[in-house]
C-alpha cells in the first residue's frame, strides 16, 4: 500500500506539480505548501514571548489573558494572508493545520505551551460550518495538537452568525456580545489553563467574547490565546 501511495503521489506531482502558494515556484522534496525561502520571509509578529505584545494590546480588557501569540501580521492582499483565505474559503483545511503545526513547532522550545491543559477553538455557527464542511480554527488546533500533544476540546458554541466584514471595531464588539456560549462540563475546566485558538484576530472582539463565556462558567479558569494572523487596525 505504501508503494502504491508513493507511486500515486509521484504521478500526481508530474501531472499537477506542487508549487509554493506564496511565490509559485515548484516545491522540492521536504517542502510543503510554501518554499523554504518564502517561509523564512513570513512577516512574523514574534509576540509569543512578549509579556504585553501586539496581541495582548489588542485584547486589553477586564478579561485576564495570560499568554497571547500570533504567527504573522495579516495584510489582506499579502500572499501569506491568502494561505488563510484558501484554508477558509477554498476547501483547503490542511493549510490551516499545516500553519498551526509550523507555528507550534517554532514556539514550543520557548515554553509557550507549558502548563496549558487544552486547546479550545473558536466556534463557527452551525450553518456556516455545515456549508464549509469544517471549522478552520479546529484545523489550526489540530495542527498545534500534533506538535504539543494537547487535547482539542470543542466546548464553545456560536448561537448565531452575522458577518464581521466591513464592521467597525465597536460594531464587531456589539456583534459578538452574547453570541458565544459554553457547552462543556464546568468541572473539566475549573482551575485549568485553556488556550483559545483562532485563525485571524482583528479587533479581538470574538476572542474576548469566547473568553467571557468561559469565565462566566468558570471564573477560576486561566486563559491564553493563539492565532495564525493578526491584522493591523486602521
Amino acid at each position: 500500500m505504501r508503494r502504491i501511495k508513493r507511486t500515486a503521489e509521484a504521478l500526481r506531482d508530474v501531472i499537477f506539480p506542487s508549487v509554493c502558494e506564496v511565490c509559485g515556484k515548484s516545491l522540492v522534496d521536504g517542502e510543503d505548501v510554501m518554499c523554504l525561502d518564502c517561509y523564512a520571509e513570513i512577516p512574523r509578529t514574534r509576540s509569543h514571548s512578549d509579556s504585553f505584545g501586539v496581541v495582548h494590546q489588542r485584547l486589553a480588557s477586564t478579561l485576564p489573558i495570560d499568554r497571547a501569540a500570533s504567527f504573522f501580521f495579516y495584510y489582506r492582499e499579502n500572499p501569506y494572508a491568502r494561505l488563510i483565505q484558501k484554508a477558509k474559503y477554498n476547501h483547503l483545511p490542511r493549510y490551516a493545520s499545516w500553519l498551526g503545526r509550523q507555528y507550534a513547532s517554532e514556539i514550543v522550545p520557548d515554553g509557550f505551551f507549558d502548563g496549558v491543559d487544552m486547546l479550545v477553538p473558536v466556534p463557527l455557527y452551525w450553518w456556516k460550518r455545515f456549508r464549509r464542511g469544517y471549522n478552520q480554527s479546529v484545523e489550526v488546533a489540530k495542527g498545534i495538537a500534533e506538535v504539543t500533544g494537547l487535547p482539542v476540546r470543542d466546548i464553545l458554541s456560536a448561537r448565531r452568525h452575522s458577518s464581521q466584514t466591513a464592521k467597525s471595531a465597536f460594531e464587531r464588539w456589539q456583534n459578538t456580545r452574547e453570541v458565544y456560549s459554553f457547552n462543556g462540563c464546568v468541572a473539566e475546566i475549573e482551575n485549568r489553563h485553556l488556550l483559545l485558538v483562532d485563525d485571524v484576530i482583528t479587533t479581538g472582539a470574538t476572542i474576548l467574547s469566547c473568553g467571557k463565556a468561559i469565565h462566566d462558567a468558570s471564573p477560576t479558569t486561566r486563559l491564553s490565546v493563539i492565532s495564525l494572523g493578526i491584522t493591523q487596525l486602521r
